[in-house]
């Protein structure tokens, strides 16, 4: 059921899915009812679980769920992930890719390979004060303390030139 994100406790559990592009506001028209229709019959072995969302800068979206009222299944992470899946395909969009790491440029967030970033890391392009996401930020307390970091602080510094 969803639930407001100021009402999520702060161990509820993360998952976060960024696009490999900026959604366009007649996308975002689209996807919002899409999630929230989602989260409103998401399920755990017939109960409901407590869910939230976020969409961040229109490429980041992502998932809370509150453990406290509901543990999360491995077929309900399994809908989810389907739900995301269908996602991708209806908005040509690529949510899943693990391999692909997102940085500030100025304002700009880019998006590239883990090969480029690495590459990027070592040209000086990438340096410990560049503003990283964090995407294994597993919950909303570690989301909103973890989740945008300079490089320095975040699992991307092994790739900085030291």
């Amino acid at each position: 059921m969803l639930t407001n994100y100021q009402q999520m406790p702060d161990t509820s559990k993360a998952w976060i899915y960024q696009a490999n592009r900026v959604f366009s506001s007649e996308e975002l028209a689209l996807i919002q009812p899409k999630i929230e229709l989602f989260l409103n019959s998401w399920k755990r072995h017939g109960q409901n679980l407590k869910a939230s969302y976020l969409i961040k800068y229109n490429q980041f979206i992502v998932l809370f769920v509150d453990e406290t009222f509901n543990n999360v299944s491995g077929c309900s992470i399994d809908a989810s992930v389907n739900f995301i899946k269908k996602m991708e395909q209806e908005f040509s969009v690529d949510l899943t890719n693990k391999l692909n790491i997102s940085f500030k440029d100025n304002n700009t967030i880019e998006v590239v390979s883990l090969a480029d970033f690495q590459k990027y890391a070592q040209e000086g392009k990438i340096t410990p004060k560049t503003v990283v996401f964090n995407n294994l930020a597993a919950s909303k307390a570690d989301f909103e303390n973890n989740w945008e970091v300079e490089a320095h602080t975040s699992w991307h510094k092994r790739f900085l030139v030291q």
